[in-house]
C-alpha cells in the first residue's frame, strides 16, 4: 500500500502491494514495512466498495499464494506485526500516534489477506502458508513455533490488554473483526463445523488461560458502548507548517475509519448503520457469540460457554466452585441496563437468551429486579413489530419471555407494574395499563399474526405456553386484554367450524385407501383443536385461581357466552369445560335477576359480589399449568447459521461474496 494508495482500484497496482506479494523475499527488519504500512485511503463504506476492497485483495492474494513458499513474505508480515504488538501498551502510554497507526495499518492487511485465504484454501494450507520461511522453494520452518497460533494469541492479548483510548480504538475494533474473519471457515461449509484448527487454537494451548479474560473484555465493551473517537481527535496534531505527508495520511485513515464507522459496513447496511453508535460493542458482541456458540470438542467443552454461563456479580462474594473454570465477576447493574436499551439488535437479544437460559446467576439477578419492564418493554416492541423483524428475532424475543414466565414471582410482580401511554401500540391507546395484561395482548397479537400469515406451529405453542404459565397469577386483567383472550377463542373457534366443514365434505366424496397420507384439513382440524384446548386451559386455569382478581374477564365471557356452548358436549373439551359453563351460567343467572337493560358498571358490580358468593368447592381443581423452555437437540444447528447471519449483515467493514457463502443461503445482490 504505503503512501501512493488514494483509492481502491489504485491498489492492485500498487507497488508495495506487488513487492509484498512478488517473488521477491523482505527481510522482517527491511524499512519497506515502515512504507507499507503508511498508506491511507478513503474507507469503503458501501457494499459496493467493500466488493472492490475484497476484489483488490483476491488480486494480491493469487500472487502471495504463489510466491509466498518461496519468499515466506506472508510469515515475515506477521513476524513484523507480532513485534509491534509486543510495544504497543507501551505506545498507547506514551501517545506514540504513529507506531499505532502503523500498527493498525499491519493488522488490516494482514485481516484482508486471512479473509482471502480462509476463503480460497482449507486451514491445513492456511496453516502451511504461515510456516514457509526465506529459503529454497518451499521449504518451511522446522522449529516448534506455530506463528498462526501465536497470532491468534496475540490478536487476544491485544483485545484484552490494550487500554482502550481515542488512539487505540481502531486497532482494537481491527483485532475483534480479525478474530472474527480467524472463525469465518465456518461460512464455506455447508455443515456445521465441529474440528477446526482456529478451534483447537482458541481452547487449549497458550490461547486457554485468556479465556475468561476475553469474555470479560467483550462483555464490557458491550456494555459500555462506547463511540469512536470523532476525526482527528485521536492523530498527532498538525504542526504550523501544515503537517507534512504523515500528518495527511494519518488524518485520512482516521477520517476514512470515522466514515466506515458512521456510514456502513458489510453488505448492504450502509443505510441502516446511523443506528450503530459503538463500532467497538458490536464487533466485541458480534465475537463473543462466534466464541460462546463453537462446538465442544470431543475431549474439551468449549470454555467460552463455560464462562458466560457461570460468571456472577461483582457483589457476589461467594466463593467460586472449583469445579467450574473460567469464570469471573462483571457488573449485573450495568449488564442488566445495557441488555435494556440495545435490545433493538438481533444479537443483543440472542445474548440475553443466552444469559437468561444458561447463567443462573443472571437469571436469578434479573428476576429479582423491581425494574422489570425496562426489559421487557422492549422484547415487547419486538414481537408487537413482527412484521420487520426477522423470523430468529421473534423466536428468541418469544422464548425470553416464555422462560421469564417460568417464575411465579415474575408473573405475579407484572400485574402490579402500571404503565402509562404506551405510545407504540396502535391498535388503541392504552392510557394505563398494567405490564401482564400488555404481555397479554402482545402475545395474543402474536399468535393472531402467526394464524394470518406464517402459521407456525412452534410459535403458535411457545405463545400459549406463555400465556399458560401465567394464567393462574392473572390480575386485574385490563378489559381490552379480557376482551382479546375471548377474541382469540372466537377466531379459533371459527377457523375450527371451517375447517370441520371441510373435513365433513370431503368424507361425503369417494373413499380413499386407508394408507393415504393424511388429508390437510384433517393436521389442521388436529393443530386447531389441540390450541383450543390450550386456551381453554388458560381461560380455566385463570378462572379456578383468580377468579375474584379478574371481573373483566368473566364480563368477556359472559357477553360471548354463545361462542363456548359448541364446546360443551365435545369430547375433546368436555372436562375443561366444566369450569367455564359453571361460571357463564352463575354469573348469567344472577344478571338476569337483577333485571333487564344494565349498565356495564352494574354488570361489573354484580360480577365482583357474585365471586364472593361463588362456592369454590365447586370449581373442578385441574394439574397446575406449566411449561418450561427445553432447548431442542443438536442447538449448534439453529444457533451457529443464525449467528454466522448475524456477522454477515452487522459487522462493520466486513464482506463476504455472497456467492462463496454454503452455510446459509445467501442472495448475490
Amino acid at each position: 500500500m504505503g503512501s501512493n494508495s488514494s483509492k481502491i482500484s489504485d491498489l492492485p497496482k500498487n507497488e508495495y502491494l506487488k513487492k509484498l506479494s512478488g517473488p521477491e523475499s523482505i527481510s522482517e527488519n527491511d524499512p519497506f514495512w515502515n512504507q507499507l504500512f503508511s498508506f491511507s485511503f478513503p474507507a469503503p463504506t458501501s457494499s459496493t466498495e467493500l466488493k472492490l476492497l475484497e476484489e483488490a485483495t483476491v488480486s494480491v492474494c493469487k500472487s502471495l499464494v504463489e510466491n509466498n513458499p518461496r519468499t515466506g513474505n506472508l510469515a515475515a508480515l506477521t513476524k513484523v506485526f507480532l513485534s509491534r504488538t509486543r510495544e504497543l501498551r507501551l505506545s498507547a502510554e506514551c501517545q506514540n500516534h504513529i507506531f499505532i497507526w502503523q500498527t493498525h495499518n499491519a493488522l488490516f492487511i494482514i485481516c484482508c489477506l486471512l479473509k482471502v485465504f480462509i476463503c480460497e484454501m482449507s486451514e491445513e494450507e492456511l496453516q502451511l502458508h504461515f510456516t514457509y520461511e526465506e529459503k529454497s522453494p518451499g521449504s518451511y520452518s522446522s522449529d516448534s513455533e506455530d506463528l498462526l497460533e501465536e497470532l491468534l494469541c496475540s490478536l487476544i492479548q491485544l483485545i484484552t490488554d490494550t487500554p482502550l483510548l481515542d488512539i487505540t480504538y481502531e486497532i482494537s475494533v481491527e483485532a475483534i473483526s480479525a478474530m472474527v474473519v480467524f472463525l469465518s471457515c465456518q461460512l464455506f461449509h455447508k455443515e456445521v463445523l465441529r474440528q477446526s484448527i482456529s478451534h483447537k487454537y482458541l481452547m487449549q494451548g497458550p490461547c486457554l488461560p485468556y479465556t475468561s479474560k476475553l469474555v470479560k473484555t467483550l462483555l464490557y465493551n458491550f456494555i459500555r458502548q462506547e463511540k469512536p473517537p470523532p476525526p482527528g481527535t485521536h492523530v498527532f496534531p498538525q504542526q504550523s507548517d501544515g503537517g507534512g505527508l504523515l500528518y495527511g495520511l494519518a488524518s485520512g485513515v482516521a477520517t476514512g475509519l470515522w466514515t466506515v464507522f458512521t456510514l456502513g459496513g458489510a453488505g448492504s447496511k450502509a443505510t441502516a448503520s446511523p443506528e450503530l453508535t459503538s463500532p467497538l460493542a458490536n464487533q466485541s458482541l458480534l465475537l463473543l457469540l462466534v466464541l460462546v456458540n463453537l462446538t465442544d470438542a470431543p475431549d474439551i467443552p468449549n470454555p467460552y460457554r463455560q464462562a458466560v454461563t457461570s460468571f456472577k456479580n461483582t457483589q457476589d462474594s461467594s466463593p467460586f466452585p472449583s469445579s467450574i473454570p473460567h469464570t469471573f465477576q462483571i457488573n449485573f447493574n450495568s449488564l442488566y441496563t445495557a441488555l435494556c436499551e440495545q435490545q433493538t439488535s438481533d444479537q443483543a437479544t440472542l445474548l440475553l437468551y443466552t444469559l437468561l437460559h444458561q447463567n443462573s446467576n443472571v437469571r436469578t439477578y434479573m428476576l429479582a429486579r423491581t425494574d422489570m419492564e425496562n426489559l421487557v418493554l422492549p422484547i415487547l416492541e419486538i414481537l408487537y413489530h413482527v412484521e420487520e423483524r426477522s423470523s430468529h428475532h421473534v423466536y428468541m424475543a418469544l422464548i425470553i419471555l416464555l422462560i421469564l414466565t417460568e417464575d411465579d414471582g415474575f408473573n405475579r410482580s407484572i400485574h402490579e407494574v402500571i404503565l402509562k401511554n404506551i405510545t407504540w401500540y396502535s391498535e388503541r391507546v392504552l392510557t394505563e395499563i398494567s405490564l401482564g395484561s400488555l404481555l397479554i395482548l402482545v402475545v395474543i397479537r402474536t399468535v393472531q399474526y402467526n394464524m394470518t400469515r406464517t402459521r407456525d406451529k412452534y410459535l403458535h405453542t411457545n405463545c400459549l405456553a406463555a400465556l399458560a404459565n401465567m394464567s393462574a397469577q392473572f390480575r386485574s386483567l385490563h378489559q381490552y386484554a379480557a376482551q382479546r383472550i375471548i377474541s382469540l377463542f372466537s377466531l379459533l373457534s371459527k377457523k375450527h367450524n371451517k375447517v370441520l366443514e371441510q373435513a365433513t365434505q370431503s368424507l361425503r366424496g369417494p373413499l380413499s385407501c386407508s394408507d393415504a397420507p393424511l388429508p390437510d384439513y384433517a393436521q389442521d382440524l388436529s393443530v386447531i383443536e389441540e390450541v383450543i384446548r390450550m386456551m381453554l386451559e388458560i381461560i380455566n386455569s385463570c378462572l379456578t385461581n383468580s377468579l375474584h382478581h379478574n371481573p373483566n374477564l368473566v364480563y368477556a365471557l359472559l357477553y360471548k357466552r354463545d361462542l363456548f356452548e359448541q364446546f360443551r358436549t365435545h369430547p375433546s373439551f368436555q372436562d375443561i369445560m366444566q369450569n367455564i359453563d359453571l361460571v357463564i351460567s352463575f354469573f348469567s343467572s344472577r344478571l338476569l335477576q337483577a333485571g333487564a337493560e344494565l349498565s356495564v358498571e352494574r354488570v361489573l358490580e354484580i360480577i365482583k359480589q357474585g365471586v364472593v358468593a361463588l362456592p369454590k368447592d365447586r370449581l373442578k381443581k385441574f394439574p397446575e399449568l406449566k411449561f418450561k423452555y427445553v432447548e431442542e437437540e443438536q442447538p449448534e444447528e439453529f444457533f451457529i447459521p443464525y449467528v454466522w447471519s448475524l456477522v454477515y449483515n452487522s459487522a462493520v467493514g466486513l464482506y463476504w461474496n455472497p456467492q462463496d457463502i454454503q452455510l446459509f443461503a445467501m442472495d448475490s445482490d
